[in-house]
């Protein structure tokens, strides 16, 4: 692949003020806009989780009450999915870099790429609405009656602001699609694709197909609730097991919206940190795709306990297991890459492999749960919550910390401190098995979620699981830290301080307003690293003297 000459102005110097950064159309600018709102969600519903562990210390309800829990872990869950883990990847890393990635000056649609922006803020405001007003006690899956019947007044609000932000999904997920048919780069053909474009053009392919369903549901919801129709409500012709398949049509592939952009992160990782192509290229590329499809056929396997048919059972369970080939395709595929590499463990290694290890061990108890004797065992138990976490906060976040600290040169034109970024890394992993390890051990000793009080005999494990929380909170707090730190006084970043291949390490960090001056012309794949020991000389903090 080869460069071009580029202007020296980067895209953070070209018009200053708020005026410029809130009427932009430049990609760069728009992901730093979705960054910084993430970023305040994912504290803010960090805060409600820290809020429930801080609770369960004790067996005993005295911190707060039982109604006050029912809030705190439905906040929880709300802000963590719907405005942190399904926009997060695609809205940050993937619109910064997705262009740069297939050799574009920008994405498809820019002013649409705006657009969702602002509608993703106008509907979190709804859900802030809803957190100031008093919170929603339904739970994150807004599960009929309970949202319909008996649940407070804010659910509307909640539902309302999830809705609106649904849109944001669809407008992100059209333009990636649009961008990557449309606007690659002379010769850079879809088995030369990095990976990342690869899972950002799956995932859209979800996000545009699945989140109609759920935008679907939360209005017949609001429609009951408002004005009494009967859609669920049995004693008006209803059936609430409907709000059932309908909400895990859309939120069993919505797991893949989350956790394929981060399989993406970790496939351009690795191979750079280990210095070998990526092995099965195009076995992890058609993955990706699988993936995508059998994620909706799979949702009947949240239901088992339900009452649905036997043979529905069976059926879903036997899809299950099947789509965990493709996962581990990708699996076996990152660990043959690692085989007879010359491995360097910088921050965003670090974060990779440590992705690696909690994605896998949190899939193989997918396994169990896909399993009808099992489940049943541990369905709505603690089992359940800490296979969740496992693949989406170990998997997806830590996949996230790995994509930011790996394009934090690029996307700011800074390095930032590498012995504190690997102190983060290991504090998150050590705080996330000591937080969630333990809810495996209560859910299979028959632990109740969503309880805020138990019997004294889970103590233990609830004390080791808050404590682990604290260590969390510190590994996640760290990277706000010296990050932040770094755009002021970190070391100006070379163009490509990892020797990493990929168009987007061909032009300056930060990229210029167009990113290229010319349109590149590529000539050979993604993954096309030097020979080991030939690599030109790879940035080092100690030699340059960064903090």
């Amino acid at each position: 692949m080869s460069g071009q000459p580029i202007p020296t102005t980067s895209y953070l110097q070209e018009g200053a003020g708020p005026r410029a950064w809130f009427t932009t159309t430049d990609h760069k600018r728009i992901a730093w806009l979705y960054f910084i709102s993430l970023t305040v969600f994912f504290f803010l519903g960090g805060a409600f989780a820290v809020m429930m562990r801080i609770e369960l210390v004790t067996p005993a309800g005295d911190l707060v009450s039982d109604d006050v829990y029912n809030r705190l872990f439905t906040l929880h869950g709300i802000i963590m999915v719907w405005f942190f883990l399904v926009p997060s990847i695609p809205a940050t890393l993937g619109n910064f870099l997705l262009p740069l990635m297939i050799g574009a000056r920008d994405l498809a649609f820019p002013r649409l790429n705006l657009a969702s922006w602002y509608v993703f803020i106008f509907g979190s405001l709804f859900a802030l609405a809803a957190v100031v007003g008093g919170g929603v006690d339904t739970g994150w899956t807004f599960y009929t009656p309970l949202s319909t019947l008996y649940a407070n007044g804010y659910v509307s609000t909640a539902a309302l602001g999830v809705f609106i932000v649904g849109f944001s999904t669809i407008m992100t997920g059209i333009n990636f699609i649009v961008t990557v048919h449309k606007l690659r780069a002379p010769g850079l053909t879809w088995f030369r694709l990095p990976i990342f474009v690869w899972t950002l053009y799956a995932t859209s392919l979800v996000m545009v197909l699945a989140t109609p369903v759920l935008a679907a549901s939360l209005i017949l919801i609001v429609l009951e609730r408002v004005f009494g129709i009967g859609i669920f409500n049995p004693d008006l012709g209803g059936d609430p097991l409907l709000f059932q398949h309908l909400f895990w049509f859309y939120s069993h592939p919505a797991v893949y919206i989350m956790i394929l952009p981060g399989m993406g992160v970790v496939s351009e990782v690795l191979p750079c940190f280990s210095r070998r192509p990526l092995f099965g290229y195009k076995a992890v590329a058609l993955s990706s795709m699988a993936i995508a499809v059998f994620g909706f056929l799979v949702w009947g396997h949240h239901m088992f306990v339900s009452g649905q048919s036997t043979y529905a059972g069976l059926v879903f369970s036997f899809l299950s297991f099947c789509v965990a080939i493709p996962s581990a395709i990708k699996v076996f595929n990152w660990s043959l890459t690692l085989r007879k590499g010359e491995i360097s463990f910088e921050t965003p290694m670090l974060y990779a492999l440590f992705f690696l290890a909690l994605f896998t061990f949190g899939g193989l108890a997918g396994l169990f749960l896909a399993a009808l004797a099992v489940d049943v065992h541990v369905h709505d138990t603690y089992f359940v919550i800490a296979h969740f976490h496992y693949i989406m906060v170990g998997g997806m976040v830590t996949a996230y910390m790995a994509g930011l600290h790996f394009w934090w040169p690029k996307i700011t034109g800074r390095m930032y401190s590498e012995i504190w970024g690997r102190v983060a890394a290991a504090a998150m992993f050590i705080g996330f098995n000591l937080t969630f390890f333990p809810q495996y051990v209560l859910g299979y000793d028959g632990m109740p979620r969503r309880y805020h009080t138990y019997p004294p005999e889970f103590q233990f494990w609830n004390v080791l699981s808050s404590a682990g929380a604290v260590v969390l909170a510190v590994g996640y707090l760290l990277p706000l830290l010296y990050l932040g730190r770094s755009l002021f006084r970190g070391k100006s970043a070379p163009d490509n301080p990892w020797s990493a291949t990929g168009l987007e390490w061909q032009t300056a960090s930060p990229p210029p307003p167009h990113n290229f001056e010319r349109m590149p012309q590529v000539s050979r794949p993604a993954y096309d690293y030097p020979m080991k020991g030939l690599e030109h000389e790879r940035y080092s903090p100690h030699r340059e003297g960064a903090s």
